[in-house]
């Protein structure tokens, strides 16, 4: 008896070994996650875009690869010491949406003295970081196609909308909300929104401009002030983002706008989600997508084959390849009329 106990217990020994080996990997996956570890720094977690950007990051991994995406709560110093975290895990490559995009050759100098692979993701770095090594990679969008495209929503709106000049003296008198000071899309879509109308021939006033940090709540807070000194002589709102339009358009409703025939065109970037609800219910003009789930896909895919010490091409990472560094995700002009392509 002695000897047939000693054989049970092997083998249920045996069989909770298999059991726990054939657990050991998701539904789905071929092991490469376990080889395969990249990580991931936003410069905040609480930006509507940025949310859409790592989502499609984690789901592009999928059975693929480990990432690890953090929040740097919009603090440099504070990215630099999860970054460094990585580095010292030996992460086979590194994707940074940095919070600083001056801090980026800090960043390269560190991960190339650990030849770990960066691609930096949505703030690019200075041209002359870009080049400081041969593994410094960059996904985003043109920042002022984006303000071009911008201006030509309020170019259309103000040539088939007479009544869009309330005073008559064929000025458009604009307020801007800006998004953070120094940053390359705020600045470039400023000027490039601006731009555009003055190219089609619309002679333009600034009532006033001001700085909403990407923030919906610090965009009603600006717009209402403008709203305060302005009033009704405000003919145009362009907004750097979405949740600055969004902000914009709850002051404008404080103040009685979209109703009784009280308008006034807002504008913004990224087609959100709530962005296109705003479409829909005709509060906002227009938007521009910065496609979210494309910038996420590309981050992740030249990451991961970075990660596996190849050399990125378009066959392997499904995007072009500029100067063999940058891959450039287009803008598109969204209106209530084709939101269904975002959709």
């Amino acid at each position: 008896m002695k000897k047939v106990g000693v054989i049970l217990l092997a083998v249920t020994f045996l069989m909770t070994a298999v059991l726990a080996g054939c657990g050991s990997k998701s539904s789905g996956e071929s092991g490469a996650s376990d080889k395969v570890n990249i990580g991931v720094a936003i410069y905040k977690f609480d930006d509507t875009f940025m949310t859409g950007v790592r989502n499609a990051i984690a789901d592009a991994a999928e059975g693929k690869a480990q990432v690890d995406i953090v929040d740097s709560q919009n603090s440099q110093p504070t990215q630099n010491d999860k970054i460094d975290l990585f580095i010292t895990k030996k992460t086979n490559a590194l994707a940074i949406n940095p919070v600083d995009r001056t801090a980026a050759g800090v960043i390269i100098d560190k991960a190339k003295k650990s030849d770990i692979p960066v691609v930096f993701f949505n703030r690019e770095p200075l041209p002359e970081d870009m080049k400081k090594w041969d593994k410094v990679y960059y996904v985003g969008a043109k920042a002022e196609e984006s303000g071009t495209i911008s201006g030509q929503l309020i170019v259309d709106y103000w040539k088939t909308h007479p009544e869009a000049d309330k005073n008559k003296d064929g000025v458009l008198q604009y307020v801007m909300l800006k998004g953070e000071p120094g940053h390359q899309d705020a600045e470039l879509r400023t000027k490039y929104s601006i731009k555009a109308v003055e190219d089609a021939g619309i002679k333009v006033e600034k009532l006033a401009e001001d700085t909403g940090m990407w923030d919906r709540v610090k965009g009603q807070e600006k717009m209402a002030a403008f709203l305060a000194s302005h009033g009704d002589k405000i003919e145009a709102v362009f907004a750097n983002n979405d949740d600055m339009a969004l902000g914009a358009i709850e002051a404008l409703k404080a103040a009685g706008y979209f109703k009784d025939n009280k308008y006034v065109p807002v504008v913004g970037v990224d087609a959100t989600a709530p962005a296109l609800k705003a479409l829909e219910e005709g509060t906002l003009l227009g938007t521009v997508l910065n496609d979210a789930k494309n910038q996420g896909k590309a981050t992740f895919n030249l990451a991961y084959v970075l990660a596996q010490g190849k050399t990125p091409t378009k066959d392997n990472i499904g995007y072009e390849l500029t100067e063999g560094k940058y891959v450039w995700i287009p803008y598109k002009k969204i209106t209530k009329e084709n939101m269904d392509d975002v959709k």
